[in-house]
């Protein structure tokens, strides 16, 4: 059932869309501009990924340059390389100034070296310390993820003078509620909740109150674990540390939203072969190649398919109704493999899966596949009787059924295990695969059954 809150957004968005595109088709720049400037930067970023690239074009030119970083920030990948591409060096360092540093080094991945090269040089020296520091580590490792932009103290110092330390500051990071213990070596001991310095007594010293049983992030873990860690301990921000437990930066949970958000639109996308970054608007010299390339693999993995069947040709011959009940068998192992793949993907994402319990996992789909396969096939094998008056038939389309649901239990646990070990991404290849493997044995029983009941 769709979400009312969901569909009302949504439904807000198209309204305000088609404002736009009225206003711009009037021919009133200024009445689109004043539209644009009574949105927020999220509302904004979801109206460019909204349009077509040519009215893109025209909106970003009519956007505030106040808010032009944080529109920037919240775009879809492709849609900011798009934008960045028609600008220049020095409105490059202007949309930055301002922003996080793993916003900043977010944006500039998006460009080619030379341009990057160029734009640091531009930035200022703390600037681009700030940004070099977060590009240093893979996007896709908390290194990556982190900001640069901590408030730290000294174990040693009383709440009073930690107090006054903060007062000196015009404003704090955004979603701080912990301040970073370190050592003067910058080593991280622990962490200071706002809401014991603010409760507790000002003589007490940082020490006596800090936190210290929480592990920090190393720079290097994957953002998929980064962000099971902040969904298992319900995290607002955590620090992130180097190998020798210098203090780096931090993550904050809007960008683990990004993270799990990302996650998401991969698996989707991943089912059908395409990049998460697809942008819905991309002109047909961009989508076509992109798609054309599994649309290939399919076509052999399909053709393969077809070679299995043309083994039998002979035997389809003589009984033309086993070229009706095919399909039907292939179909129901790749369900239910594809059922079985999706668990153990999710599984193996939520970090659930390993060898200590595959086995248990295998167990349980091959029972549930066999139980299915009695069921189903014995429904189907008494349709088919039916229809075609041939108890052959019927027990031929039984056994294969049962077989080819077994075979896809088996193969949907073991597959993405299997091709993670291979550093390929399940979810991008695993249907592929399984499509293959219910395919190929679905109609090597079926027909090879047939064969030896019909020799």
């Amino acid at each position: 059932m769709p979400n009312p809150v969901t569909a009302d957004i949504n439904f807000h968005a198209q309204n305000q869309l088609g404002e736009l595109y009225a206003a711009l088709d009037s021919g009133t720049g200024r009445e689109v501009q004043r539209m644009l400037q009574s949105l927020s930067p999220q509302s904004i970023a979801q109206l460019l990924e909204s349009s077509p690239p040519r009215i893109r074009q025209v909106l970003w030119k009519l956007i505030d340059r106040e808010v032009e970083g944080e529109v920037l920030q919240e775009l879809a990948d492709d849609v900011k390389a798009q934008i960045l591409s028609i600008m220049d060096t020095e409105e490059m360092v202007a949309i930055m100034e301002g922003l996080n540093a793993d916003d900043i080094a977010d944006i500039l991945q998006q460009l080619p070296e030379r341009v990057m090269a160029e734009v640091l040089s531009a930035m200022s020296e703390s600037d681009r310390q700030r940004v070099q520091s977060v590009l240093a580590y893979d996007e896709e490792t908390a290194g990556g993820l982190m900001d640069t932009d901590t408030v730290s103290v000294r174990p040693n110092l009383t709440l009073d003078v930690v107090l006054r330390y903060l007062r000196r500051h015009e404003k704090l990071p955004k979603s701080t509620d912990n301040l970073f213990v370190v050592s003067r070596q910058d080593r991280f001991i622990g962490l200071l909740p706002l809401t014991r310095l603010l409760t507790a007594d000002p003589s007490v010293t940082v020490r006596e109150i800090m936190t210290t049983d929480v592990e920090p992030i190393p720079a290097d873990m994957p953002d998929y674990e980064v962000a099971q860690l902040f969904a298992k301990y319900d995290w607002i921000t955590a620090p992130v540390v180097d190998e020798n437990n210098r203090l780096l930066g931090r993550i904050t949970i809007d960008d683990v939203v990004d993270v799990i958000r990302e996650d998401a639109d991969h698996s989707l996308m991943s089912l059908a072969g395409l990049d998460e970054e697809e942008d819905t608007f991309a002109p047909i010299k961009r989508t076509a190649p992109r798609r054309s390339i599994w649309l290939g693999i399919n076509l052999l993995t399909a053709l393969l398919a077809s070679w299995v069947i043309n083994l039998f040709q002979g035997t389809i011959d003589k009984v033309v109704a086993l070229a009706v009940l095919m399909p039907i068998v292939a179909s129901m192992g790749g369900v239910a493999g594809s059922q079985t793949l999706t668990v153990i993907i999710r599984g193996m994402a939520l970090g659930q899966v390993g060898r200590s319990n595959l086995r248990w996992l295998l167990s349980r789909e091959i029972g549930t596949g066999a139980l299915n396969g009695i069921l189903w096939s014995s429904v189907m094998g008494g349709i088919a009787a039916l229809w075609f008056g041939d108890l052959r038939i019927a027990w031929i389309i039984i056994a294969a059924m049962a077989i080819n649901l077994v075979t896809a239990a088996f193969a949907g646990t073991l597959l993405p295990v299997a091709l993670r070990a291979l550093r390929i991404d399940p979810a991008l290849a695993g249907g592929v695969v399984l499509t293959t493997v219910t395919d190929v044995v679905g109609f090597l029983s079926f027909l090879g059954l047939a064969t030896w009941f019909f020799a």
